[in-house]
C-alpha cells in the first residue's frame, strides 16, 4: 500500500514538475520572442519612452486624446520620436520643421499605408482600394488620379460647381430663415448642405432636407464614423489577430456595412440609367473608366472600387467641412467684433443682394484670414491616416526603416508656439501682414501636404468660403439670451468637433 502511495506521489510530483518546467520554457520564449520583436537594432533610430513587455507603450498612451499627448512626448523626446505599440513600430512626427521635411521634402518616402485590418474585413485590399485606405502602388495611383481629374474637371451638366455651392448656400440661408430668430441647433442642417454637394457630384442631384431616405444614409454615415472612433476598432486595428474572433469584425463594422449597402444600391441606380460616353456625374465618370479598362484583370476600376470612391467622398467631404462651418459659426458667436469686421468687408466688396463668387476672395482679405483662422484653432482633423514608411528613409537626422508606421501629428503644427504667435488663440491677425493684405502661411497644413494630401481641398475651400460668406451677408448670429456662452473647447473622436450649441439666426 505504501509502496503504490509513493508511486502515485512520486508520478504526481514528475507530472507537475514537467508542467511547470514546460511553463517556465513557454514563458521564457515568449519574452525571448518579445524580446527580439521589440528590439531596436538600427543606431540613429528615434528615441522614444521605454515600452513594456508585450504591449508595448499601449498603456502610457491617452487615447481619448492622443494628439495632445504627442505634443508632450515630444517635450521630452524631441519633435521625431518613436512608439511600440504591441510589437508594431511607430514613429511620430510632431513640429512645422519635422512635418515640412517629411510631407514636402521626402513624401514618397512615407507615402504608404499601414494595414486596417477593419476595413480589410469587408473587402478593402487587393485592387479593391479606396484612394484613402489604398497601399502606395497602381490601385491608389489610378484612383488618385482619376479623383483629381474628376473633382478638378467637374463641370458636367447644365451647372458648374460653384454654382452649386452657391445655389446649396440659398437652401442653407433658407432653412436658417425658417427659424424664424429663435434659438436652434445648426449642425443638422449645415452637415445636410454639405453632403448635397457630395451628392451632386457623385450622384448628380442634390436632395431636399426633409427628404426620408437621404436622412437614413446620413445617419448611416454618422455611425459608421462613431465605430470607426471608438477604442475597440483602435484596439482590433492596433492587433490584427483580434479580427479572427468570431463576430467581433461584423459587429464593429455593421455601420459601414450598412452604408456600403446603401450606396451600392444608389450607385447601382445610377448604373442602370447610364449611356456609354454619357457623363452626368462621378459614377459615369468612374463607369467610363471601367469600361476602358474591362480586359486589364489588374485594373483598380470595378464595381467594388466604385462604392468605396462614393463613400470615401462623403466620409472626407462631409465631417471635415460641416465640421469647420460649425466652428466658424461657434467663433463669430464668441467673437462678435470679428463677425462685425467680416460683415463690413462683405457689405463693401458684396453687398446684400448679390450672391457671393469665388472671385470676390481676392477682394476680401479679412474674411478669407478669418476662414484660415477658423480651420487652424479649430484643429478639425488633429492627427491624419496614419502613413507607413516606402523605403528606408531618414527624417530630422533619424533613421526611419521601410515598413515603420508613421503618424503625422498636424495639430503639433497648426498649434506650433515657435511659428504661431498665437497658437492657442483665435487670431485671423494670423493671416494678415501689416497693410491688412491676406498672407498664405506655409504651416497651414490643415489639408496635410504632399503624395497624402487631402483629395479635397480645393472643393473644402470653394464650400467655405461661399457658404460663409452667404451665411454672414444674411444673418447675423447671437447668443441665444437664455443660454450661456458655448464651449471654446473640443468635443475629441475622430475629429475635433464643437460641443453642441444653440444659435440665434437674426435676419439683417
Amino acid at each position: 500500500m505504501m509502496s503504490q502511495l509513493s508511486q502515485h506521489w512520486w508520478g504526481v510530483t514528475v507530472s507537475q514538475s514537467n508542467a511547470l518546467l514546460l511553463g517556465i520554457i513557454i514563458i521564457v520564449c515568449l519574452l525571448l520572442l518579445d524580446f527580439i520583436k521589440r528590439r531596436k537594432p538600427w543606431s540613429r533610430y528615434p528615441p522614444g519612452p521605454m515600452s513594456r513587455p508585450f504591449l508595448g507603450n499601449m498603456l502610457q498612451l491617452d487615447f481619448n486624446n492622443l494628439h495632445s499627448n504627442f505634443i508632450q512626448l515630444s517635450k521630452l523626446y524631441g519633435d521625431v520620436f518613436s512608439l511600440q505599440l504591441f510589437w508594431q513600430n511607430v514613429v511620430v512626427l510632431n513640429g512645422f520643421e519635422a512635418m515640412k521635411e517629411a510631407l514636402l521634402q521626402k513624401s514618397d518616402d512615407i507615402a504608404d499605408r499601414p494595414r486596417f485590418p477593419l476595413f480589410e474585413a469587408f473587402g478593402l485590399s487587393g485592387n479593391s482600394q479606396a484612394v484613402v485606405m489604398a497601399h502606395y502602388g497602381r490601385a491608389w495611383k489610378e484612383q488618385r488620379r482619376f479623383s483629381l481629374s474628376t473633382l478638378r474637371d467637374f463641370g458636367m451638366g447644365k451647372k458648374s460647381l460653384e454654382n452649386r455651392w452657391t445655389e446649396e448656400a440659398w437652401h442653407l440661408c433658407a432653412a436658417f430663415k425658417a427659424e424664424q430668430g429663435q434659438p436652434f441647433n445648426p449642425s443638422y442642417i449645415i452637415k445636410i448642405a454639405v453632403s448635397n454637394i457630395i451628392s451632386s457630384i457623385i450622384f448628380g442631384d442634390r436632395f431636399d432636407y426633409d427628404n426620408e431616405k437621404f436622412q437614413l444614409m446620413l445617419n448611416h454615415f454618422d455611425e459608421a464614423l462613431k465605430a470607426e472612433s471608438s477604442l475597440i476598432a483602435q484596439v482590433v486595428n492596433a492587433i490584427p489577430c483580434l479580427i479572427h474572433i468570431p463576430g467581433l469584425a461584423k459587429v464593429i463594422i455593421r455601420p459601414h456595412i450598412q452604408m456600403i449597402d446603401y450606396l451600392g444600391k444608389m450607385v447601382h441606380e445610377q448604373q442602370e440609367s447610364w449611356h456609354a460616353g454619357y457623363t452626368r456625374h462621378l459614377i459615369d465618370a468612374f463607369l467610363l473608366e471601367m469600361e476602358r479598362a474591362k480586359d486589364d484583370k489588374e485594373s483598380s476600376f470595378n464595381k467594388k472600387n466604385l462604392v468605396f470612391t462614393s463613400m470615401d467622398l462623403f466620409t472626407a467631404g462631409i465631417e471635415t467641412t460641416s465640421t469647420t462651418l460649425r466652428w466658424a459659426l461657434l467663433y463669430m458667436l464668441l467673437y462678435p467684433e470679428v463677425q462685425r469686421k467680416v460683415q463690413e468687408e462683405i457689405d463693401q466688396v458684396i453687398g446684400r443682394n448679390r450672391r457671393p463668387t469665388m472671385m470676390d476672395v481676392l477682394s476680401m482679405p479679412y474674411t478669407n484670414a478669418v476662414i484660415h483662422e477658423v480651420q487652424r484653432c479649430g484643429d478639425i482633423v488633429p492627427l491624419a491616416l496614419p502613413h507607413k514608411a516606402y523605403r528606408d528613409t531618414q527624417i530630422q537626422g533619424l533613421f526611419i526603416p521601410k515598413g515603420t508606421v508613421v503618424m503625422t501629428n498636424l495639430s503639433s503644427v497648426l498649434k506650433d508656439d515657435r511659428v504661431w504667435e498665437k497658437p492657442q488663440q483665435f487670431y485671423p491677425g494670423h493671416f494678415l501682414d501689416a497693410d491688412g493684405r491676406f498672407v498664405k502661411r506655409e504651416a497651414f497644413m490643415v489639408f496635410s501636404a504632399g503624395r497624402r494630401s487631402c483629395l479635397g481641398e480645393q472643393l473644402a475651400r470653394m464650400g467655405l468660403f461661399l457658404f460663409f460668406t452667404s451665411l454672414l451677408q444674411t444673418f447675423t448670429f447671437q447668443i441665444p439670451s437664455d443660454q450661456p456662452p458655448p464651449r471654446e473647447d473640443p468635443l475629441v473622436t475622430v475629429t475635433l468637433t464643437p460641443h453642441p450649441f444653440d444659435i440665434c439666426a437674426v435676419v439683417r
